[in-house]
């Protein structure tokens, strides 16, 4: 009986990362496969074509791994069907003749590389033999990466030397074991045991390390590459690192690496990505197999300011030494037991391959194999650096770009750069002493984009209101319910309410809670506060009484005004007083100074305690002075109050207003409900400028209230769709400022043209007399793009806190401007706008 010889010589199982590499090759089509890699073999001197192809074809019988091709059992489980024999792919053409010999073999390259593979149909490696002269030929091998790793393609190259020396016959070579035999070893492993370790290993990372915008639509991309080099010297000097403390120079790369990644991604405690050579020493034989071994694993480090560069390497490669006998377990697993602290989207390959053999003598009449070219190369992640040793070591940081420019991208290698220098420099600096950014930059955003140093009128809102009381007492100060107050009578009743505050005890600086409705009866009350030298507290009557209660015992609330209709809103504990029984009593009022403290307001609480923030009269004049042009505000202008007085956006109405000489239109709680109602009173009053929330204008419909040509916007994110919607015909300004920093930090006008569908707006760059900065965990100043906490300083600081909250700060960027500024971002602002 006749037996039918199979095609199938044997079927494999896969290793952890081809798992993971067919995975991504079923992402996209086969143009798109970044894991198609390319080297190029320079071959000077007498070529013998056929044997040069019986040489290739004798190596593909000799590893089976070059015969794989792989697919899916009707299980779903993958496999690797290795053929009993394939096919060589294998082209030639002559450049030799063509003047432009040199671009067209790039193009050909090029072409072979965007071809891709179609990994269900092996072999997966195309040979391109190009002619550039009688003795000049170059040799391009496409692979893809799930049969061959780095450390296989030097063995390949020697093999072939060597099988070419031999006429072509591949049995010249030594016998050698397959790969299938490390197959079988992974099987024999105690996986168990591994997963606990890397459980251990990753333990308390409960946050992903990620650096790149979000992008749920990420498809595969060929990256993009910028080259760096460290000299001669430091690569010497970072030996010297290395060797004196005990580690690898691999190390050294990864903890400088992790330093700048904790400043990216604003994390102290980060995960990235690395390769390992995955080679068993336990299997015999397997450091010259061919195949792939390699595993991409995280790495871990955690940064404390006070850890000394020596000291962060020592425990890197510690923790590494600890996992070595677990790299074998595959990331996809890794990251399903140790939860979202295993995921990161940066990758470090230190590329400590062994070499070729070393080339023969000079013959005329011998074909020398040597490099022709820079390999090709890339990854799935965002941020991929390729390290190569040697004399001068070489940085290769290949980047998406979709996701980075090539700008940003310099950047991050230059920061690297710099950091690998300041470890040379001294490896016991503490890790809080390493700067990313050079003098330049430094400068940057720290001096020219914070040059904000003005000056303003000294005098206090009260004093400023006073002077506009002397010299137009007629001038309408407040309008409500149909209803105008001068500044004449603002200033009698004020004055009336003030005198009777200090007969009860209100003096410098004692906190006065104000429980009272909206309207005129509360800004006279603001005003009889501070003429009497005390702080006011704002309760807003319709907030829940336990939260009034807080804030009335947390400020230290003197005592409390309030109406009829708002008496009931506190207990009986509290000292309230009903604002019409204060009486009227004679008395000088004192002078009111700047550093006094003005009002304490609460934060809204909604991610943890509410903080009672206290505001000094300084704070307060130079809010007045920095925002009376972003409002637009002055004598015969009615600027509408809006917000919740318990919110800090009602301090900027008030003190904008009331320092300019304008007219202050209080919306009632009926108008601040009912969007016609609102736009009735805004068309009634000749309201003209409004500082309110983005939110507010989505209810509203320009034409309802075309009367207002200058919008304030601030306290929530504006999309660019409303703000190009309300653009039209009216100004718009985009600010931001938390409740700690006097209402309002930055300010942009924003441009003519907005369209929906672009960027969200920035929230501007830093009010006169205040300086913000986007630092780092470590307190230092962040490269531009890059996230961070946002610091700030000046005049519009509040004087200090009371009591004390749990407080989760946004994150923001700072980026350059088209007139040479740099303009803030909050960073889901900006990642929607890089995708």
């Amino acid at each position: 009986m006749t037996r039918t010889r199979t095609a199938i010589e044997d079927i494999w199982p896969l290793s952890p990362l081809q798992e993971g590499l067919l995975f991504h090759a079923s992402l996209g089509d086969e143009a798109s496969d970044v894991y198609a890699g390319q080297r190029a073999l320079a071959l000077d001197g007498p070529l013998d074509v056929g044997r040069l192809r019986r040489s290739w074809e004798g190596l593909i019988a000799r590893h089976g791994t070059l015969r794989a091709s792989f697919r899916r059992r009707k299980s779903g489980e993958a496999v690797q069907v290795i053929a009993r024999e394939v096919d060589l792919p294998w082209r030639e053409v002559d450049l030799s003749g063509l003047p432009e010999a040199e671009a067209e073999a790039a193009r050909l390259s090029g072409a072979e590389l965007t071809v891709g593979f179609d990994v269900a149909r092996g072999p997966l490696l195309r040979l391109l033999l190009l002619r550039l002269g009688e003795r000049r030929h170059r040799l391009v091998l496409t692979t893809h990466h799930i049969v061959l790793d780095g450390w296989s393609l030097p063995i390949l190259v020697n093999e072939l030397e060597m099988v070419y020396r031999a006429g072509g016959d591949a049995g010249a070579l030594p016998a050698i074991r397959s790969y299938r035999d490390y197959l079988a070893w992974l099987g024999r492993q105690d996986r168990d045991e591994a997963r606990a370790a890397w459980r251990e290993e990753l333990a308390g990372a409960e946050e992903p390390t990620l650096v790149a915008p979000a992008n749920p639509a990420r498809l595969p991309l060929r990256p993009e590459t910028v080259l760096g080099e460290c000299d001669a010297e430091l690569t010497r000097a970072l030996n010297d690192v290395a060797r004196q403390g005990g580690v690898t120079m691999a190390t050294v790369v990864q903890g400088a690496w992790a330093l700048v990644l904790a400043r990216l991604s604003g994390r102290r405690d980060v995960v990235f990505g690395t390769t390992v050579a995955g080679r068993p020493a336990d299997l015999p034989g397997a450091e010259s197999l061919i195949g792939l071994f390699i595993n991409t694993l995280p790495v871990r480090a955690e940064l404390a300011g006070d850890l000394s560069v020596a000291e962060l390497l020592s425990e890197l490669q510690s923790r590494q030494v600890n996992l070595m006998g677990h790299q074998y377990l595959g990331l996809a697993e890794i990251k399903q037991l140790a939860g979202p602290g295993a995921e990161f989207d940066t990758l470090v390959v230190y590329e400590n391959y062994p070499h070729s053999a070393a080339p023969a003598p000079y013959d005329p009449d011998t074909l020398v194999i040597g490099p022709g070219g820079a390999p090709q190369d890339a990854s799935h992640y965002p941020l991929g650096l390729i390290v190569i040793p040697g004399e001068r070591m070489e940085l290769h940081l290949d980047y998406r770009p979709d996701l980075f420019d090539r700008a940003r991208a310099e950047k991050v290698l230059a920061s690297l750069i710099r950091v690998l220098e300041q470890f040379a420099e001294d490896p016991e600096r503490r890790l809080s002493a390493i700067d990313l950014l050079d003098e330049a930059e430094r400068a940057v955003v720290v001096e020219e984009w914070n040059a904000t140093a003005r000056d303003v009128d000294a005098s206090t809102v009260p004093q400023r209101f006073r002077g506009w009381v002397m010299r137009t007492p007629e001038a309408t100060a407040l309008w409500s319910r149909q209803q105008a107050v001068s500044y004449g009578d603002l200033d009698a009743r004020s004055d009336a309410l003030a005198r009777g505050l200090i007969a009860r005890g209100v003096g410098r600086e004692s906190r006065v809670g104000l429980c009272l409705p909206r309207g005129t009866e509360m800004v006279t009350a603001v005003l009889a506060v501070w003429k009497a030298g005390g702080a006011y507290v704002p309760l807003d009557p319709e907030y829940p009484s336990d939260r009034l209660l807080f804030m009335v015992a947390d400020s230290g609330a003197e005592l409390v005004l309030v109406a009829e209709e708002t008496a009931d809103r506190l207990s009986a504990d509290v000292e309230t007083v009903l604002v019409g029984e204060l009486g009227t009593v004679s008395g000088e009022l004192p002078d009111v100074t700047s550093d006094q403290l003005a009002y304490v307001i609460y934060t809204s609480g909604s991610t943890g305690r509410p903080k009672g923030v206290a505001v000094a009269h300084s704070s307060v004049a130079n809010l007045a002075s920095a925002m009376g042009p972003v409002l637009g505000a002055e004598p015969g202008v009615t600027a509408l109050q809006f917000a919740s007085f318990s919110f800090d956006a009602a301090v900027l109405d008030v003190a904008v207003t009331l320092a300019t000489g304008g007219t202050l239109a209080i919306a009632t709680s009926e108008e601040r409900q009912d969007p016609s109602a609102l736009a009735a009173m805004v068309e009634a009053a000749g309201v003209s400028t409004a500082s309110v929330v983005p939110s507010l204008l989505g209810a509203l419909e320009p034409n309802s209230v075309s009367g207002v040509g200058n919008w304030v916007l601030g306290a929530e994110r504006l999309e660019a769709g409303l703000a190009a919607k309300w653009r039209e015909g009216a100004r718009v300004w985009n600010t931001y400022g938390p409740t700690e920093a006097t209402v309002i930090t930055t300010a942009v006008l924003l441009e003519e043209g907005i369209a929906g569908e672009d960027a969200p707006p920035a929230i501007g760059s830093p009010l006169p007399n205040i300086r913000t900065y986007v630092l780092d965990s470590f307190l230092r100043p962040v490269p531009v793009g890059v996230a961070g906490e946002l610091y700030i300083a000046g005049d519009g600081l509040a004087r200090g806190y009371i009591g004390r909250s749990d407080l989760t700060a946004e994150r923001f960027v700072a980026c350059p401007f088209g007139d040479g500024s740099g303009r803030m971002y909050r960073t889901g602002d900006l990642a929607r706008w890089a995708t």
